[in-house]
């Protein structure tokens, strides 16, 4: 599994942004990450300065939300739905998409992942997939998980 590091991340998401900005091709992840990018200019003063991204700090008791943090939340969500992984997370996104935009909608799978992250961290347990499928179709408006 592909676990890089803070700084690996706040680089990548950086040089996107500088690739984006000068035109130059992109490849693999960094076309998904220059459209999550492109969807959050609130970040893009940040990632133009690498020194500043790579040394600042975004603490919940400051709250502040970690720009790197969020950016690739919404990778893992467009991973998630272009597999249907956990299966039955498209179907609860498109269901969401019926009353909010696109973006809205990631923000609803985003918040409902870091919770199920927080949660797995705070009891050392492996991710807990059903109680994510379900936090995100509740939202949605479905039931259950078997629905």
């Amino acid at each position: 599994m592909f676990n890089p590091s803070r700084e690996e991340v706040r680089r990548f998401f950086c040089a996107v942004w500088q690739k984006q900005d000068e035109r130059l091709p992109l490849a693999g992840a960094e076309i998904a990450a220059a459209d999550v990018i492109a969807d959050h200019p609130e970040y893009h003063a940040l990632l133009a300065d690498p020194e500043n991204a790579l040394n600042r700090e975004w603490t919940p008791e400051g709250g502040q939300m970690n720009p790197f943090l969020h950016l690739s939340l919404h990778l893992a969500i467009a991973e998630q739905l272009s597999i249907d992984q956990p299966p039955g997370i498209r179907a609860a996104f498109a269901r969401l998409n019926q009353r909010l935009t696109p973006h809205a909608a990631e923000h609803v799978l985003l918040e409902a992942l870091a919770a199920t992250i927080w949660q797995a961290q705070r009891n050392g347990s492996p991710l807990d997939a059903a109680a994510y499928l379900e936090a995100v179709r509740r939202q949605a408006g479905n039931r259950s998980v078997g629905d």
